[in-house]
């Protein structure tokens, strides 16, 4: 077994699919972020302004920054995380659009502002299947957070070209319930098995 738990083959296929998404992404139209941003908002509208965890991107990722700009101008609270050493949960910080940010680990970078606990989080990937499963960048950190915050509503998203046809599970892997891309809101079937 590996640290993450996985078995050594199935840690051997996630890192496999990490290197295709890393050059696939390299390839990637960045305007789709905007029409990634535009359907999460529309999920997002059905529901009371809470407090809800976006991200600020990193180098070939989906662009979230309009998306929380406007659902800060809606009355959203906006939190960004903070990645802690690693074996923790993110930790999150409140973000407006004037507030300071800093590095953080791993090229990241976050706000300057209180740590809060958001009622929803947008997950971001690097792959994904039609099962609900994600493929992170392999610190395990969404994993530990979403199972450190039960009640929060979890929402992944990604563009469609990080879709594959199966993303290998080890055995702290957890579906998501949703998933947006920039063509479609992907409900997982309930019954599905890894």
């Amino acid at each position: 077994m590996t640290g993450s738990g996985d078995r050594p083959e199935t840690a051997s296929d996630k890192r496999a699919i990490r290197l295709a998404m890393k050059a696939a992404l390299q390839q990637a139209d960045p305007s789709t972020s905007t029409t990634l941003c535009d359907r999460l908002y529309a999920r997002l509208r059905t529901l009371a302004p809470s407090r809800i965890a976006c991200v600020w991107p990193m180098p070939d990722e989906v662009d979230l920054r309009p998306l929380s700009h406007r659902l800060h101008e809606q009355g959203w609270q906006i939190l960004m995380p903070e990645t802690p050493p690693k074996g923790s949960p993110l930790l999150f910080r409140q973000w407006d659009p004037d507030c300071p940010m800093r590095e953080g680990r791993f090229g990241t970078v976050c706000p300057d502002g209180p740590i809060d606990v958001p009622d929803v989080v947008l997950v971001p990937m690097l792959a994904f299947d039609r099962r609900g499963y994600r493929l992170g960048y392999g610190g395990g950190y969404y994993d530990r957070t979403l199972a450190a915050l039960p009640d929060a509503c979890a929402i992944g998203y990604a563009f469609s070209v990080q879709e594959v046809p199966h993303i290998p599970v080890g055995p702290f892997d957890v579906p998501l319930p949703v998933i947006v891309t920039e063509k479609e809101d992907i409900i997982p079937a309930e019954n599905l098995q890894p």
